[in-house]
């Protein structure tokens, strides 16, 4: 069953967002302690999901199931393990989701609801549903989700620093723990781990998930716009970014995962699950196993032949046997689709669903026939994937899939790449590239047991993480038309030599190109200097406010009367986080090309599209809900596609390249 969200639900704009925020505050907080509402309005005590069923859309068929679920125990414990990769732990998830997402009100029916379930659901099942409908559903627009790393500190936090915690709690003595990453420094990857272990990173790779989750159906509310097509490009950059790292570091760039072949590097998390025990470790030099219960290691196999013939063949045949052309701009939202695979495959039974299947089998490969009962691997969540190295070796093996793709479609044209009588000059940083570490500090205050009795002491985690700079692009553009243009300006940076300073072939370094930003303007007959704050860019967010921010504000606006939170600016949290904009480079300064790309706005956008629009901030990777994307082209354009003739750069005007460095400073 699945919900269909009323046309009246969309136009829920005046909500009460401080109430809500401060109601989003108190189901979070301590998710694994019975409700605190001593600071929420009163809850209806007698609520049952069942008992007015005018308050749903869906003449309460979702509460009605899940009610009976709950009231005859047949769903997942408190004090268990949840993982969304877990059919039966999802399918629970997706009811409570249901069930918020058919509601017409946030008070009585979604806060009542998520008051009720919160008491009688998994901990792990409630916080997904709860992140996910906040997310969706356009009655909580302008609502704040607490950082993750802060709301269960333990997926984030190594077992160490948990330990201490704790031992911090019992002696109600405050205090801040130094957490490191969790390889020594004769283990290579330990030099990139900064990367894969940031917490915000972590974030914005499980916030995507949720904002374009695989089960997704179009009668949840609205169509999730080329979700096939984001998933490819989402993790191409975390791939060319990860690249980009290792040469910083002086690493090779990393290998794609082979099936016949052994996992060379192995991963400890020294991570704890809340409950359910220690992640499992993987060995060096594993070789892959089939896993029990979920897949055979020929049928990730089968399916990647399947995909590549359908690369080869130039089209995918459909459920129904209908073929299906990919040969044009549409054919990597239909890849992508079947890769993940989502709810959006043409035909999950024929190509499978190679992405998902692969995680779990790499979170298994530590005791793939459950002789030794180890909870699901860090790969088997999105929050903790990227921390497992073997992560990016799987999404290089996916985005070589998706390159020979590409590769199969032909070069832009002149006329396809040029903007008639608009020239760009010049492009320059202002200010300096340099990248610096810092310590950031969060709570963990959710990541211990305690009562309502005993007063709350300061324990934090503290953490090394990569910052840079702010700094700027200027960018002189000349407009030789006799009215006002629009253009739409993409910016890229590209790494230049190997790990053996070997200059990249040009076919290969634009596969390796960043991207920084995307946006549009409007131009004026003549010179036009039009700066871009790092800051601004349309693929990164700022830092999560702190969960103590978060209640902070949200109190102070009730009790002041007022019904936004001041917050709600912060509502988006997918998306690469500021500080990690630019690689890490090194002391000597790492040589990168700069590429601008100026184009014909009036042709790049779609009907939702205004000059200078923010768009969320983060449309570039995360789109905007409930709309097309803004930009028309693919994503990637003008690098997403093979070079054949490299004059074609030096002929077009509106296209321009210039070499920088980007330096580490301790």
């Amino acid at each position: 069953m699945k919900v269909l969200l009323s046309c009246c639900l969309l136009a829920v704009a005046a909500a009460d967002v401080a109430h809500e925020q401060q109601d989003v505050n108190a189901f979070l907080w301590k998710i694994y302690e019975p409700l605190r509402t001593n600071k929420l309005d009163a809850l209806s005590a007698d609520f049952t999901p069942v008992a007015d069923l005018s308050h749903y859309n869906d003449e309460g068929k979702a509460a009605n199931k899940l009610f009976q679920e709950v009231e005859t125990h047949r769903v997942l414990a408190q004090k268990n393990y949840f993982s969304l990769f877990n059919p039966r732990h999802r399918e629970e998830a997706l009811e409570l989701f249901e069930v918020l997402m058919s509601c017409k009100d946030w008070d009585p029916c979604f806060r009542n609801n998520a008051a009720y379930f919160r008491e009688r659901m998994n901990e792990g099942v409630f916080t997904y549903a709860l992140y996910s409908a906040v997310i969706h559903h356009p009655i909580a627009d302008g609502v704040v989700l607490p950082p993750l790393y802060e709301v269960t500190p333990h997926m984030f936090t190594n077992s160490e620093v948990i330990n201490k915690a704790y031992t911090a709690k019992m002696t109600q003595t405050p205090g801040k723990f130094q957490m490191g990453y969790t390889g020594s420094q004769s283990n290579p990857e330990q030099r990139v781990a900064y990367f894969g272990e940031d917490i915000g990173m972590n974030v914005h790779h499980v916030t995507w998930h949720m904002d374009f989750p695989f089960w997704w159906q179009d009668s949840y509310g609205y169509h999730l716009d080329r979700k096939g097509e984001l998933f490819f490009w989402v993790h191409h950059q975390l791939s060319a970014r990860f690249d980009a790292e290792r040469l910083s570091n002086h690493l090779n760039v990393v290998d794609e995962l082979y099936w016949d072949r052994p996992i060379y590097e192995g991963f400890a998390p020294h991570t704890t699950y809340k409950y359910g025990g220690e992640f499992p470790a993987r060995p060096d030099n594993i070789v892959f196993s089939d896993v029990d219960g979920v897949a055979r290691i020929r049928d990730l196999m089968v399916w990647e032949d399947r995909i590549r013939d359908a690369i080869a063949h130039g089209y995918v045949t459909g459920h129904d046997g209908e073929i299906i052309n990919i040969l044009n701009n549409e054919g990597i939202d239909v890849l992508g689709s079947l890769i993940e695979s989502s709810e959006y495959s043409k035909n999950p039974e024929y190509y499978g669903a190679l992405h998902n299947t692969a995680h779990i089998v790499l979170g298994r490969q530590g005791d793939p026939h459950g002789k030794f009962k180890q909870p699901p691997g860090v790969m088997e969540h999105f929050e903790t994937a990227t921390r497992d190295p073997a992560f990016f070796r799987l999404h290089k093996y996916m985005n070589n899939i998706f390159k020979e793709f590409k590769d199969r479609l032909p070069a832009y044209t002149y006329d396809e790449l040029n903007f008639e009588g608009v020239e760009l000059e010049n492009i320059e940083v202002v200010g300096s590239l340099e990248t610096y570490f810092e310590d950031f500090e969060f709570s963990l205050t959710n990541g211990v047991d305690d009562t309502a009795e005993i007063a709350d002491v300061d324990i934090a985690a503290v953490v090394k993480r990569i910052n840079h700079k702010p700094f700027a692009f200027d960018i002189q553009v000349n407009n030789k038309n006799a009215e006002n243009v629009v253009a739409s300006t993409r910016i890229y940076l590209c790494p230049r030599y190997d790990n053996n300073h070997v200059l990249f072939e040009p076919n290969v370094a634009r596969w390796g190109c960043i991207e920084m930003d995307k946006f549009w303007t409007e131009l004026t007959p003549g010179e036009n200097h039009v700066v871009r704050k790092s800051s601004e860019s349309s693929v990164t967010v700022p830092d999560s406010k702190s969960f103590a921010y978060l209640i902070e504000k949200a109190d102070a606006a009730v009790a002041a009367g007022q019904e936004h939170s001041g917050m709600e600016e912060y509502s988006r949290n997918c998306g690469i986080p500021d500080r990690l904009l630019l690689p890490k480079g090194d002391e000597q300064g790492l040589e990168f090309n700069l590429w601008a790309f100026v184009s014909d706005g009036s042709h790049d956008h779609t009907e939702t599209f205004e000059i200078e629009g923010n768009y969320g901030g983060t449309h570039s990777h995360c789109g905007i809900h409930g709309q097309k994307y803004p930009d028309t082209r693919p994503m990637g354009y003008p690098l997403d596609r093979k070079f054949t003739d490299l004059r074609m750069a030096g002929t077009v005007s509106n296209f321009y390249r210039t070499t920088v460095k980007v330096y580490h400073k301790h």
